[in-house]
């Protein structure tokens, strides 16, 4: 029994240690994830604007021709902690975007068209998802506001070794599974190995739960030229995009952090004051 439990508490300790790899599981069965590298992780992290405003680039001139941002409003990307285009840059933005609003009734009882404003949320291309369905062959494209929070990693390791995974995520603050989650769907398309069954209108992707997924692989290599210079690379969009989303997720990460900590100081200088309030007051009776 003795022998068991330390082979359960190493097994435990080395997957606090090592950092997972991308290690494919058997057909139909959930991959594990690579994590990577973020600017907003950990307890200090902060978002990178450049990289937000590279992400939202990736988004607008690739993802937005099938997804929307339904819970985004043009004015999100001014403001602090996101991208913060300038104010100009993004209500020209909104009132060239190719998708128009519905709006009405007019004075003649008629709903119109019109083009975006600030206070608008960015559309995606279809009406509905009847529309979408019919125009991606069944499949429906999902809005890309939440989905880094709807996505994440999925890891199976023995019962025992779960509780020692949890207590590294949270000494860690690990918050990226969904950003880790899209850029390796994003790079991990490939061809399909001869055993493997692929139906009709599927693409082979690793990172995807049983490799078969309706989109069609999104990116390539120089697909977006960066207006600031940076390498036109998959990796780089995947990378961006995923920062960006992870972002429309979360649009007050930054504040909520800097209130945190802000909290915790206040809560370490308050316990110390109660603390010498007490040694005071008691000091002159004996106990």
């Amino acid at each position: 029994m003795k022998r068991r439990f330390s082979h359960a508490l190493a097994g435990a300790i080395a997957a606090l240690v090592v950092v997972p790899a991308v290690a494919h599981s058997a057909e139909g069965g959930h991959p594990e994830i690579a994590r990577q590298s973020w600017a907003f992780s950990g307890f200090t992290g902060q978002f990178d604007r450049a990289q937000l405003q590279r992400g939202f680039q990736v988004y607008k001139e690739v993802c937005a021709a099938c997804h929307g941002l339904k819970r985004v409003a043009f004015r999100n990307l001014v403001q602090p902690g996101g991208p913060e285009f300038p104010e100009a840059s993004v209500k020209a933005l909104a009132a060239e975007w190719p998708n128009q609003i519905t709006d009405g009734p007019n004075d003649e009882g008629k709903m119109f068209e019109r083009p975006p404003l600030l206070s608008d949320t960015i559309h995606g291309p279809f009406k509905n998802d009847q529309e979408a369905r019919a125009a991606q062959n069944g499949a429906l494209p999902p809005d890309l506001s939440l989905i880094a929070r709807a996505r994440g990693i999925e890891r199976n390791p023995a019962w025992y070794v779960h509780p020692f995974l949890m207590l590294g995520d949270i000494f860690k603050s690990y918050q990226e599974a969904g950003a880790d989650y899209l850029v390796a769907l994003l790079t991990e398309y490939t061809d399909a190995p001869a055993s493997f069954q692929l139906a009709e209108g599927k693409y082979y992707n690793k990172a995807f739960a049983g490799h078969q997924i309706s989109m069609p692989p999104p990116l390539s290599e120089g697909v977006v030229t960066y207006q600031d210079g940076t390498p036109g690379t998959v990796e780089n969009y995947a990378h961006d995009v995923a920062a960006f989303l992870s972002w429309t997720a979360d649009p007050h990460f930054d504040q909520r952090k800097q209130i945190g900590w802000q909290v915790m100081l206040y809560l370490i200088i308050t316990t110390i004051l109660l603390y010498i309030g007490k040694k005071r007051i008691w000091a002159a009776i004996k106990h």
